[in-house]
């Protein structure tokens, strides 16, 4: 964790030549697409406003971001542990207009999780999916995202008329396909919660790094439609590769925005062969709505509210599973005051609970997280923060024995972010 705090603070320092000859712009993060200026439109994949061409001058951008979280987490025994960790996340985006109607953009996304989270994941109660490097499940943890590239995506954002309607064309080696809500990482109520949702690989937002992504998403006003084929296979979390695949796979999304402040989705998608230890699988589906709200409730006081609903096919040896969460954040200046609330269906299969009769079937279990967030201090534009957090896990009566009833799990957390933007124009 500590070298990765201090290769992000050498990054913002490096970034001082181009500050130089520049405009330089520290931002809030995350955004609203209601914040986007005339010459700018919402990404809502990256959750941010980004620079469309204009006629009268050429627009060059270099954009950086991070979040990079180190703690320490507490689980009530049998089931849970006790582990330090570091979860982590740094953007680049470089970008620059040609002509009049494109706007050229390279996204890099990077992590260090691989190297800063046990081999055994970080602890999460009732968390599965993926395997590690010896073909382990991991249970009662989130596994470390792809390092040390989590991301890499090449895009146009062809500008259509004066009305912001666009057309974007992106290929992503390994990056987000056209499903699901917004990743938890992008979210606005899920920037300041480190932890993987429990709903993760349910129908939510596991599709967030995948193979070989072509993609288009066309912006007609406040409506988008997005669509893409990739690889269907996982990448593997624990292996340090770029693996591409054939297109086999697709993701269909709708997206509507609703003035002011609420953003809605709808997704489904067809995976061929989506998991690289089960064969057998031929073939799963996802489907997935979200609906993202921002207001204030005073002078002071803002709230940002996310409610997400997932299924899948296919997954685990059960036929339909589902996921439901909820997410907010209630912040007013340095203070932070977050939670999110979770209900979605594990098997005993899933759980390695093996002395139930029916272990494919979907049991509903879930888990309430409230948090605070206290930001202490700021340096050019990167801030840090304390915070803490608590978590009580819901199980049905057939779990409770092996977690030893309704478990707690108690976090303390140092948390660095920040986001700058440059312009040339």
């Amino acid at each position: 964790m500590i070298f990765s705090v201090i290769r992000i603070l050498l990054i913002f320092c490096s970034l001082s030549v181009w500050a130089d000859v520049s405009h330089e712009h520290a931002m809030e993060y995350p955004q609203s697409h209601s914040d986007c200026s005339e010459d700018q439109v919402f990404d809502v994949g990256m959750w941010m406003c980004m620079p469309v061409s204009q006629q009268s001058r050429t627009i060059k951008m270099l954009m950086l971001s991070g979040n990079i979280f180190g703690g320490y987490i507490s689980q009530e025994k049998p089931r849970g542990r006790d582990a330090a960790y570091s979860t982590s996340m740094v953007m680049w985006a470089v970008g620059s207009s040609f002509g009049e109607r494109h706007y050229f953009n390279l996204d890099v996304m990077t992590t260090a999780e691989l190297w800063t989270v046990s081999k055994r994941g970080y602890p999460l109660i009732l968390q599965i999916g993926e395997h590690d490097n010896l073909g382990n499940s991991y249970i009662d943890a989130q596994h470390p995202h792809s390092s040390p590239l989590m991301g890499l995506t090449l895009s146009d954002t062809i500008r259509l008329n004066g009305d912001l309607n666009t057309v974007k064309l992106f290929f992503a080696p390994r990056g987000e396909v056209t499903d699901g809500p917004v990743a938890f990482m992008h979210r606005p109520t899920g920037m300041i919660n480190s932890d993987a949702p429990l709903g993760h690989h349910v129908g939510q937002d596991v599709g967030h790094i995948s193979s070989t992504v072509l993609g288009a998403s066309f912006k007609l006003r406040s409506i988008r439609f997005e669509t893409s084929v990739f690889h269907g296979q996982e990448p593997e979390p624990t292996k340090v590769d770029l693996p591409l695949g054939v297109p086999n796979s697709i993701a269909l999304r709708f997206i509507k925005d609703f003035y002011p402040d609420i953003l809605a989705m709808i997704s489904g998608t067809y995976l061929h062969q989506p998991e690289h230890d089960e064969p057998s699988v031929d073939h799963q589906w996802r489907f997935s709505t979200s609906l993202y709200h921002r207001f204030d409730i005073s002078e002071d006081w803002e709230v940002q509210n996310t409610i997400i609903y997932g299924g899948i096919t296919s997954y685990d040896g059960a036929p339909f599973l589902n996921s439901v969460a909820e997410e907010f954040l209630l912040s007013s200046g340095n203070a932070n005051v977050w939670g999110r609330v979770e209900l979605l269906q594990r098997t005993p299969n899933e759980l390695n609970l093996t002395s139930y009769p029916e272990s494919n079937d979907g049991k509903w279990v879930s888990a309430v997280t409230l948090g605070y967030t206290h930001f202490v201090s700021s340096f050019e534009g990167v801030e840090l923060g304390v915070g803490a957090s608590v978590t009580k896990s819901f199980l049905p009566d057939e779990f409770q024995a092996s977690y030893g009833g309704n478990p707690w799990s108690g976090k303390f957390f140092l948390q660095l972010k920040g986001m700058r933007m440059w312009h040339q124009n």
